[in-house]
Order: C-alpha cells, then structure tokens, then sequence
C-alpha cells in the first residue's frame, strides 16, 4: 500500500481515525494482524529514511555557515573603504567649487559685456546698410528687376526691425510701406495675366517676391479672385438657361452625385423646354468639382508650398460670393413650384381647395430638402477631392458649401409647422351625407369612419416630420422639433374636438340637455322631435312615434365607432412617442453635443459613416459632418440640445410631447362622456318629467259592482327603458369587434368585457335617472303606489335578467310603496331599508312618523 505523507503533515492529525481510515481500505481477504504489522513495518522503515536524510542535510548546513560568515565580514570590509574613498571625493569637490565660484562670475561678466559690443556693432552696421539702401532702392526699382527689388525690401525690412525706434529711421518705415506697396502694385498685373494664361514659371517667379516682402495674403487675394471668374460666369449662367417654372411633375431619381435623392423637378412647359433650379444645380455643382479638380492639379505644380490653402479658400470665397443670389433663387423656385403644384392639384380637385403645402414632394420644406440632398451630394464629392487638405479648413469648405441653407434650418419649426397644418387643413373630416330625417346615422358612421382614417395619416405625417429634421437638421433643431410636433397635434386634437362637439347635434343628445326637466312635456318632444320623432298630428295633439329602430341602432353604432377612434388616437400617440423618445436616444450617441461644446475648428470631431470607406487616407475629411460644425459653431444650441437629450435618457417621466398625452385623455374622455350620452338618451327622453306624471296621484275609482280588484301593470316608459336595456347587450357585442379598445373579435373574452361594460354603465346610468326622477314626485295615492310598485318590480326583474342587483335605495322604493299605508311605519326597522328613502316615501304617501 502506499502512504500518503500530506496527511501526516496536517494540523488536525489523529492517529487513530488515521488507522481506523488505513484500516477501513485493506482488501477483505488480507488478516487484520497481518495488514497492521506491515503497515507497522512501512511506516518504520519511512521514518527512518526521514531520520537519515534530516541528518545528512544539517551536516552540509553545519559545513556552509562559516563559509557564509567570512563572505559577510568581506563586505562590511569593503562597503567601509568606499565610504572612506567617497568623502574624500566630496571633499575635494566643495574646495573646488569655493575656488572657481569666483572664476565663473568674472567669465560671465566678460561675456555679456562681448555680446552687447557684437551687438552694437551688428546694429551700426544695419543702420549703414538701411541709409545706403533707402539712397538706392529707388535706382532699384527704376531698372525693372522686381525680384531684386523684392529682395532689397526685404532686406531693409530687416534691417529696420534690428534699428528699432530710433527717431532718424521713421521715414525709412513709412518709405518701406509705400514702396512695398508700389512693388505689390507692379506684380498684380503681371501675377494676374499669368494665372489666367496659367503660366507655372512666371506664377512661381511672382508668388516668390510676394512672399519676400510678407504680402502671401495679396497672393491668396489675387489668386481667389482671378480664379473665381469661371465660377462664377457657371453660376450667372442659370439666368440664361432659365425660361420658366413649368407645371409640377415629379423627377426621376439621379444617382449621378454620390446617389441621393434628388429634389421633384419641374417638366417641359406647352411653350418649350424649360429649366428649373433643382434640374440646373446638379450640372452646375458637376462643372464646379471638374473647375476644381483643374485647379487642384495646376496648383500643385504651380504652389506646391500653398496649394492646400488656396484651393480650399477659392472655394469657400466662391461660395460666399453667391450665398445671397443663392438663398435668392431657392426662395423664387420654391414657391414658383409649390404655386405651380396648388394650381394644379387645384385643377385636378373640384373646387382647387387642397392647399400645397400639404404635398409633402412641392412643399417649401420637401423642395429644400431635395436642394440640400443635391448639396450634400456635391459636399461629399468634395472631401473626396481634397482628401489631403487640412481637416479644420475643410470645415471651413463644408460650413461655406451649405451657408445657403443655414437661414431656412434654423427656421426649420417654423416651415415643418406650415407643412404640417397644410396637411391636416387637407383632410376632409366631414361626413359628406345632407343631414336629414333618416339621414343622420349614415353622416355620423361618415364622419367617424373619416376621423378614424385621418389616424395614420397624421401619424405617418408626424414620422415623415422627423425624417425631414434628421434628414434637413441632422437633428440639431430636435428642439423645434418637438414644439411643433406638440402644437401640430395639439391642433389636429382641436379640430376632432370640435367634429365631436358638431356630432352632439347629429346625435341629438345636447337637445336632451338643454330641454331636460322642461316644465312642459309637449315643449320637450317638440324641441327634441329629431330624437324621438315625435311629429304633431292634426288639433295640435302629440305623436308618442319614435324614430325608426335602424335610425337609433345606426346612431348607437356610429357612436360606438368614436371608442375605435379614440382608442386609435391614444395607442398610436403613444407608440409616437416612444419612437420620438428612441430617436432622441439615437440622436444623443451620433450627436453627441456636449463634445461639441468643448470642440474647436482646431480639433474637430469626426465619424466614419457605415456606409463610407475606412481607408485612414479618408477617415477624418470623409468623417467631417455638417451637422457638427453647426453645434460647434453655435454653443448655445449646443448646451440647449445637450440638455434635453440628457433629460430623456435620464428622467423615466420624460415626455417628448407634454401636452399630447393630457389633450389625448380629454378627448378621450369626451368621446366617453358622448358615447354614454348617445346610449342613455333613449332613457332620460322616457324619463323626462317622470315626477310630474298625474298617475302617480291618481285616486281608486268607484267599483259599484263590488268587481275583484287586478295588480296594476307596468307602465309603458318603462317596459320601454327595459327592453332598451334587455336588447342593448344583443347590439353591443356585434359592435364589439370594431368598438372595443383592441378591435377584438365578436365573442371573444374582451369582447364581452367591453359589451358587459357599456352595459352595465348604462344599466347603472338610467337606474340613477330613475331613482332622481322617483325622488321628485310630490305625492302618491295609493293607486300611484301600487303603479310605482310594478314598475320598480319590472325593472328589478329586467335587472336580475342582466346579471345586476338591485340598488339598496330602489329596493327600498319598492318594498315601501307596495306595502299597505297602515303598514308602512312598521318597515322603518327592516333590514336593509334605507332610512332616507324610507322618510321620502312616508312623505310622499302623507303618512306620519312618530318621534323619536
């Protein structure tokens, strides 16, 4: 057996579990004696292999210790003579330094007193030199060697800086000024003729005596604008191609710029071929980036030293010098186009009432947003071409190509809102039926069905909204943005509250407010005869005619609808607004302003876009954004857009639209309120002066022939309200697939939630109604009570039919008037009696209560 020596070593060693544990692992058939005495023998023999192998390691330990000493007293030794040697050396060095501290100052003195003698004599020598050149520069200039001339400018240039302010010199400077201006006066036209015939050897000669006498900004101004001349005769160019704005259709998509969109263009006119702004830009940005790449090959030869800053500048001056006239043409293409689109959706349109800012393609925005998609096209190529310039200058190039713009971006609210009330004032939400007897189911199912598609078309309109701010704004006017969402919709909620408002007379509900509780019952049905349809037959009599079963359901129907719209209008407000809030989050990684406020065209932030090449030669001008520049350009923008996308990501109560959600409820809770208006006008119109019925104090009549006497019947009012309410269930749940809040199927769990629902509410809504009118009857005879008994019974039973119970105060109603007049004090202790009803009754049945 082997022996495990670890355990050996472990502190929580017991002999005996360790034999009993040796003891436990010895085969079955071995003799316990003869395993004990073996493993006995082993670990005998083990102990006295450690005892032998101890004794032979403390004897080479024992050998090592003197050996180990004498190396310890041989270090001391020479660590001693070391510190011995380094005083000594420290000591000769401070007797060193305190005779030579003396030596150094002396040779320093000497020294400086050397340099100011070199330097005056330095000084009188430039002064010599620059009176003998102010003598002969003009001998200079009189022979025609500009560059000499350059040169001797130069030098006096030189010379005048060592001189300084010395009073004799002033002169000299204002004659170097003006002669270096005469000789900048010389070199323009020559400089001038050779870049226009671009003559490399003479543009080089040129830029050098330029340079010599420090006028490189004369350089870069003649250059720009000799340059400049080509671009801009492109640019005046459009006048002459120009004819006219021709009728509206929209354009082919151009993938010849980098593969944007391109803005809707105008067709050939009846008079000709015609050319507008979105057609004639592409072609002139085309010939720009073919000037430009001309330029940059030429430059590179001609100004290898300066190329990199002159053909950037000429293209940010050239851009500056048509802002203007750009912004110009915009404006006069835009609203030529979006007139051009009017006048033609207005003759496609009986009436031409469509307003043209509601087509999304010739709106003010849409065209800018073609025009700027063109731009950006032209930007990109751009980048591309002057891949090696200068990043910051670069910026300066992209900030000069879309300046045109940045007028319209910062108003972008105000064109987004216009657009956007042009589309809702597009929309037809009228039901189109004349309104009429017969007719006013069918106008109210029109108008809600119109209501309910507006939905998402808003909705699609508000998501193509934030398209155009990212797409026009890259979301830096998120802001705007979200207030004009927020009054657009608030604008469109005002206009389906006032159809809901109109819907009221269509449903004839507001004419059961206004006449409820009128004192006279004729006053009531005439007014209210479009309800009930209570027509005056001939001497002035009454019709208690109703209006036809389909007309009511049809109402019902249309106004159940109204449940499908506001539940549309809420879900899908909400969804839009967790996508706004999920595009603001978006916008708060790609944006990232609060980076923009501690940048700087020195150091520019920059992105490489998915879809662009990760090559390092085009990572940083590839990278640069417009969007960007524009926060760091404007920090206040900045801080404001940094703050709000901070807020959303942080605050969980957040709303991107704050008053959308408040004027969704409201609206909700009116199509509600006339939805249960609409279902209970039926009861309050047989309720209506209930109270004041003669039945109710009419007197027993004389049975003169002693005939058995019958338990009065229901009355006809509320035979009525129960067959309303026994077949409302019935007309619910086929309108609960399109009226409940999911749209669900007919016979499905939330379909009879949603029937039971409005059934109960309404079930609860006209006992209440009942009781109120019950409450207002003056006196009941005892015919009146037991009239009032059986209606009570029939609406109780009508009641247990719909799987309701019935309220403790009509119980009480009916246990009090069908009991005897003699017996009816006797009810007062009665469980379930309620005492308030109970006192009403005794006062109504002229019985008295004795006192308490």
């Amino acid at each position: 057996m082997m022996l495990d020596l670890a355990s050996f070593g472990d502190d929580k060693f017991h002999a005996k579990a360790w034999v009993n544990a040796a003891c436990k692992s010895r085969h079955p058939d071995d003799s316990l004696d003869k395993y004990l005495g073996d493993l006995e023998m082993k670990l005998q023999l083990m102990a006295e292999n450690i005892a032998a192998s101890l004794e032979e390691q403390s004897a080479q330990a024992l050998l090592r210790v003197p050996r180990a000493s004498r190396d310890v007293f041989r270090v001391r030794d020479d660590a001693l003579s070391l510190r011995s040697t380094v005083s000594a050396v420290l000591h000769k060095l401070q007797q060193a330094e305190g005779t030579s501290a003396e030596s150094v100052a002396a040779l320093a003195r000497v020294d400086a007193v050397k340099q100011r003698m070199e330097a005056a004599h330095e000084t009188l020598q430039d002064a010599a030199g620059l009176a003998k050149l102010s003598a002969s520069v003009e001998d200079v200039f009189a022979s025609g060697n500009l560059p000499q001339a350059a040169e001797t400018l130069a030098q006096m240039r030189r010379c005048l800086a060592v001189v300084g302010e010395v009073p004799e010199f002033a002169n000299v400077k204002r004659q170097l000024e003006g002669l270096e201006d005469r000789l900048e006066g010389m070199v323009q036209p020559r400089l001038a003729d050779a870049l226009t015939q671009r003559k490399v050897d003479s543009t080089q000669g040129l830029r050098d005596i330029l340079i010599t006498v420090g006028r490189y900004k004369s350089l870069e101004q003649h250059y720009t604008r000799v340059r400049m001349r080509p671009l801009k005769r492109l640019w005046e160019d459009f006048e002459a191609a120009k004819v006219g704005i021709p009728l509206a259709k929209p354009a082919a998509t151009d993938s010849t710029m980098g593969g944007d969109r391109r803005p809707a263009t105008m067709s050939s006119s009846a008079n000709g071929s015609t050319t507008s702004f979105a057609e004639w830009l592409p072609h002139y940005y085309d010939e720009v980036l073919l000037v430009l790449e001309q330029e940059l090959k030429w430059c590179m030869v001609a100004f290898p030293e300066d190329y990199q800053l002159l053909v950037p500048r000429l293209l940010i001056e050239t851009m500056n010098s048509i802002s203007a006239s750009f912004v110009t043409r915009i404006d006069t293409f835009t609203s030529e186009a979006t007139a051009a689109s009017r006048a033609l959706n207005g003759a496609q349109v009986p009436g031409g009432e469509v307003s043209g800012e509601g087509n999304g393609r010739f709106s003010t925005l849409g065209l800018l947003i073609g025009l700027h998609s063109v731009s950006e096209s032209f930007s990109k190529n751009v980048l591309h071409l002057l891949s090696a310039i200068d990043v910051a200058e670069l910026a300066r190039v992209l900030q000069a190509i879309y300046q045109p713009f940045e007028g319209y971006k910062q108003r972008y609210g105000e064109l987004e809102r216009i657009q956007l009330l042009g589309e809702i004032s597009a929309l037809d939400l009228r039901g189109a039926v004349s309104r009429g007897f017969g007719q006013r189911g069918v106008e109210l199912s029109e108008t809600v069905r119109r209501m309910e598609a507006s939905i998402p078309e808003i909705t699609i309109a508000l998501e193509a909204a934030v398209e155009r701010c990212i797409s026009f704004t890259g979301g830096v006017e998120a802001e705007s943005l979200l207030r004009t969402l927020d009054e657009v919709i608030l604008h469109y909620l005002a206009s389906l509250l006032d159809i809901l408002k109109s819907l009221r007379a269509i449903c004839g509900v507001d004419r059961i407010l206004d006449f409820l509780g009128s004192n006279d019952l004729s006053n009531l049905k005439k007014d209210a005869g479009l309800l009930d349809g209570a027509v005056k037959k001939e001497g002035g009599a009454v019709s208690s005619d109703v209006v036809p079963e389909e007309e009511e359901w049809s109402i019902v129907q249309g106004a159940l609808q109204l449940l499908t719209v506001a539940e549309g209008l809420s879900s899908r407000s909400a969804v839009f607004e967790a996508s706004l809030r999920a595009t603001l989050s978006r916008l708060s990684t790609s944006l990232q302003p609060s980076r923009a406020l501690t940048s700087s065209m020195s150091s520019l932030p920059f992105t490489v876009s998915e879809n662009e090449e990760s090559d390092d030669t085009f990572a940083g001008p590839m990278g640069l954004d417009i969007t960007m520049l524009r926060l760091i350009s404007s920090p206040e923008k900045a801080k404001r857009l940094a703050g709000l996308l901070e807020q959303q990501v942080k605050d969980p109560q957040f709303h991107a639209l704050p008053h959308t959600s408040q004027r969704v409820a409201a609206f909700t809770e009116a199509v509600n309120e006339l939805v249960y208006e609409v279902l209970m006008s039926k009861v309050r119109t047989k309720l209506s002066d209930l109270a004041r019925e003669t039945v109710w104090n009419e007197q027993e009549k004389e049975n003169l022939f002693n005939l058995p006497s019958f338990s009065a019947y229901a009355s006809e009012y509320v035979t009525s309200i129960g067959e309303y309410l026994l077949t409302l269930p019935q007309q619910l749940l086929p309108l609960a697939g399109s009226g409940s809040p999911e749209g669900v199927d007919e016979g499905s769990d939330d379909a009879q939630y949603f029937a039971t629902e409005w059934m109960f509410k309404v079930a609860e809504g006209a006992i209440a109604a009942y009781i109120e009118q019950i409450r207002g009857i003056q006196a009941l005879s005892e015919r009146g009570a037991q009239q009032l008994s059986a209606d009570i019974e029939y609406l109780s039973n009508v009641l247990s039919a719909l799987s309701m119970s019935t309220p403790p105060v009509l119980h009480t109603f009916q246990v009090c008037v069908s009991a005897p007049r003699n017996k009816l004090a006797e009810l007062a202790e009665q469980e379930g009696i309620d005492n308030a009803t109970f006192r009403l009754v005794c006062k109504m049945r002229q019985v008295k209560l004795e006192s308490a």
